[in-house]
C-alpha cells in the first residue's frame, strides 16, 4: 500500500468568503446516491434545500426521515437541452449542485444529453441569472479515454468552462458508503467473495472516499462564494491503492481472511466490460476497465481542508471520526 496522502494539502484556489446569509440550494439528483448525502449535509447546516428529481413524487421515500420535508421539483435532463428550459427549475435558487449522472444510457437519457447538453444549458441559464453552480464530475477524463461515459463527461466539463458560469467543478475518486449506491454495494459485495476475478492490468491506484464526506464538502462549497469564474477541485481518500489492495482492506474491515485473486487477461477483462455494458448487468463497464488501468487519484486532494479533519477511511473497523465544524472557507482560500 502506498503512503497516505498529505493531510495538509495546499489550499484550494478560488474560494471566497462564506455567504452572509444561507443560500437556497437546488440539489439536482437530490434523491440519488450522492445527492441525498448533500441534502442531509446542507440541512444540518440550516440551509434551505430544494430537491430536483426525475420523479419528485418518490423523493420523500428515498430521503432520510429528517429531511423528507424538502420541496421537490421535476427535473428530467434529457428534456432540458436549452437554457430557457431550465427557468422553472431554477426559481428561487441561489446555488445549484448537480449530482446527476448515468452509468449507462436508457432510452432518451443518453450520455450526450445527460452529461453534456443538459449541463451546458444549465450552466448558461445559471450564468444569466447569477446562480452559482457546483458540478460533480469525475477523475480520469483525459484525452486518452475512449468510453462514451468518460468522453461525455469531458465534453460536459468543457462546456461548463466555456459558459462563463461561476462555481466549481468537483472531481471525486471512487465513492464508498456503508449502505446504498449501486457501485458501492457491488464493490462491498465482491469484497466478500472468497475468489476475486480481477483484471490483471488493473494496476492504477484509486483514492476511495466516503460519500458522506463528499456530501459535507459540497455543502461547504454551497455556502461559499467563488472568487472568480469556474474553479476545479479534486477529492479523494487517504490511501491511494490499486483495486486489489482496496478490496483486501474492505475484507479486513469485514473480519474476513484474504481472498484468492484470479487475474483475468486484459482482453478477457475488456470483453467482460463490453458484455456488462450490453446486458446492463453489474456496474462494471468499459469506462471502469479504462480507469482501473491508470491512476484515479487527485493531483491535489482538497477534501481534508474543506472538511477540517481527515476523511473517513472506507473499510476501517474503527468508528468513523466525529463530525467537526469545517474550517471557514475564507480560511481555506
Amino acid at each position: 500500500m502506498s503512503e497516505p496522502t498529505d493531510l495538509r494539502p495546499p489550499p484550494p484556489a478560488g474560494l471566497g468568503p462564506v455567504a452572509a446569509t444561507l443560500p437556497r440550494v437546488l440539489v439536482l439528483g437530490g434523491a440519488g446516491f450522492i445527492g441525498r448525502h448533500v441534502v442531509q449535509a446542507l440541512r444540518a447546516l440550516g440551509t434551505r434545500v430544494i430537491v430536483g428529481s426525475r420523479h419528485p413524487e418518490r423523493v420523500p421515500g428515498r430521503l432520510p426521515a429528517d429531511v423528507r420535508d424538502c420541496p421537490a421539483r421535476r427535473v428530467r435532463f434529457e428534456t432540458l437541452l436549452e437554457p430557457a428550459a431550465w427557468t422553472p427549475a431554477l426559481v428561487d435558487a441561489d446555488v445549484v449542485v448537480n449530482c446527476v449522472g448515468i452509468l449507462r444510457p436508457r432510452g432518451r437519457e443518453t450520455y450526450e444529453r445527460v452529461h453534456h447538453a443538459a449541463p451546458a444549458a444549465l450552466a448558461a441559464a445559471c450564468r444569466l441569472r447569477g446562480i452559482r453552480l457546483i458540478h460533480v464530475s469525475a477523475l480520469g477524463l483525459d484525452d486518452a479515454c475512449r468510453s462514451g461515459f468518460l468522453r461525455s463527461k469531458r465534453r460536459g466539463e468543457a462546456a461548463l468552462k466555456a459558459s462563463g458560469v461561476s462555481g466549481w467543478i468537483v472531481r471525486p475518486s471512487l465513492l464508498d458508503a456503508p449502505s446504498g449506491g449501486y457501485g458501492a454495494l457491488w464493490i462491498r459485495r465482491a469484497a466478500r467473495w472468497p475468489l476475486l476475478p480481477l483484471p490483471a492490468d488493473a494496476s492504477g491506484r484509486i483514492a476511495a472516499l466516503d460519500v458522506r464526506d463528499l456530501g459535507e464538502a459540497l455543502a461547504t462549497l454551497a455556502g461559499a462564494t467563488p472568487a472568480e469564474g469556474l474553479q476545479e477541485l479534486e477529492f479523494g481518500g487517504l490511501d491511494p491503492e490499486p483495486l486489489r489492495d482496496y478490496l483486501a482492506r474492505l475484507r479486513r474491515g469485514f473480519g474476513l481472511p484474504p481472498a484468492v485473486v484470479l487475474p483475468l487477461p486484459g482482453w478477457l477483462a475488456r470483453t467482460g466490460a463490453h458484455v456488462c455494458d450490453l446486458l446492463h448487468v453489474t456496474p462494471y463497464s468499459f469506462g471502469h476497465w479504462e480507469l482501473l488501468r491508470r491512476d484515479n487519484c487527485p493531483a491535489v486532494n482538497h477534501l481534508p481542508a474543506l472538511l477540517g479533519r481527515p476523511p473517513r477511511r472506507p473499510g476501517d473497523a474503527l468508528p468513523a471520526p466525529p463530525l467537526a465544524t469545517p474550517r471557514p472557507v475564507a480560511d481555506i482560500a
